[in-house]
């Protein structure tokens, strides 16, 4: 099997790909790589290194996360949501919320615009 780096993704439509391989961790950081960028909506994978996150922010859309491997801890609403490798959570719009990195970990974000 030819598995191909970030660098030589090109584009994605019409083939096979490992999710965890196509954004790779980088020391002290938080490292995206948007997949899907339409109108209509983005698909944005994220690798966090351990204690890396995103602080409080809100969004206009609802945006699902999706945890790819490693483990989070989201808060939305000042309520502390804990997700692992297979878990997912919505973040409703409007809604602060904030993304802290348990374990190295990544994460697919789904937001679809309406």
């Amino acid at each position: 099997m030819n598995k191909k780096t970030s660098k030589e993704q090109g584009d994605l439509a019409s083939q096979a790909e490992t999710m965890a391989d196509l954004v790779s961790f980088q020391d002290g950081s938080v490292v995206s790589r948007t997949l899907v960028d339409k109108k209509t909506g983005t698909v944005t994978l994220f690798a966090f290194d351990q204690g890396q996150g995103l602080s409080e922010h809100t969004a206009p859309y609802d945006a699902m996360v999706y945890v790819v491997e490693g483990e989070a801890s989201i808060v939305i609403s000042g309520k502390t949501i804990r997700l692992v490798q297979g878990e997912m959570t919505v973040m409703p719009a409007g809604e602060p919320h904030s993304i802290l990195a348990i374990k190295k970990f990544k994460m697919l974000l789904i937001m679809i615009r309406s």
